[in-house]
């Protein structure tokens, strides 16, 4: 079974579901369209954010949408994917994307950081967002570097925006003693949750209309079967449904009914 075949059966343009939608194409369910404005509103104030959710809850994608909206020629957007690097890594990549030379020793890093961010403000005229991603495994030297860069110059207010994205479990370490200096500085907190059943089906909807298939392609009880199974969670949605649409070509139905959704759901485990 090619793609190609399964795409031609339903008479998609282009496969739903897929990873590579540009941002203007995201479908925005309550839960993303928050997110989206508590980030925006953390960078227009050079705060630091704490975005939450379970793993597929769409934080990354979030992020995306709202770094689009951003003028680059007023912005300068630096993502950290890797929490692994250290903290040395962690400032190194900081500097370096400012165009400086990272200091040899780590110890001048975090000046060197915190003027690096400071300048591209003052002298560029442009705002940087510092993303940290899965910020949950951020260890707690890396997490005492990141206060130290938002401590930099803070009677004057941050020349910068800091965003900590990651699992629930981050929320839970920023509330332990040892961090509390760092938790005491967030300005913006959101736990983002799964959509509920209409924004289920509404981002299925929404997916294959990008497909261009505006016609009812999954029944009713397919929906809600891939609602629960997924609790709502988009990257858990996305699966199941191309799951369930392998079933139904596979089957040769022209829709996505409750039994190929039953065999994508127990073929993915999420029963």
């Amino acid at each position: 079974m090619s793609i190609l075949n399964l795409q031609s059966h339903f008479g998609f343009t282009r496969m739903p579901f897929g990873r590579g939608l540009a941002p203007s194409m995201l479908h925005r369910h309550g839960g993303h369209a928050e997110a989206v404005a508590r980030i925006a509103w953390c960078v227009d104030q050079h705060a630091l954010g704490v975005i939450t959710g379970e793993v597929g809850a769409g934080k990354t994608v979030a992020v995306r949408a709202a770094t689009a909206a951003l003028d680059s020629s007023r912005h300068a957007i630096i993502y950290l994917a890797n929490p692994s690097v250290g903290v040395r890594g962690m400032l190194h990549h900081i500097v370096s994307a400012l165009g400086q030379v990272p200091n040899f020793h780590t110890a001048t890093l975090v000046p060197q950081a915190a003027d690096a961010l400071a300048a591209e403000h003052a002298e560029r005229g442009r705002t940087p967002v510092v993303i940290f991603d899965e910020a949950h495994l951020l260890d707690n030297p890396q997490m005492e570097a990141v206060r130290m860069l938002t401590n930099h110059d803070m009677d004057s207010g941050a020349p910068f925006a800091t965003l900590l994205i990651g699992q629930p479990t981050l929320r839970q370490r920023l509330r332990l003693g040892v961090l509390a200096a760092l938790d005491q500085r967030i300005s913006v907190r959101y736990a983002l949750t799964g959509m509920d059943a209409t924004e289920t089906a509404d981002y299925l909807t929404h997916h294959l209309k990008i497909a261009g298939r505006t016609d009812t392609l999954f029944s009713a009880d397919a929906i809600t079967l891939i609602h629960n199974a997924s609790r709502g969670y988009p990257r858990a949605v996305n699966n199941l449904a191309v799951n369930a649409l392998t079933a139904a070509f596979a089957r040769n139905n022209p829709i996505v009914d409750e039994k190929a959704t039953r065999i994508a759901i127990s073929e993915t485990g999420a029963d």
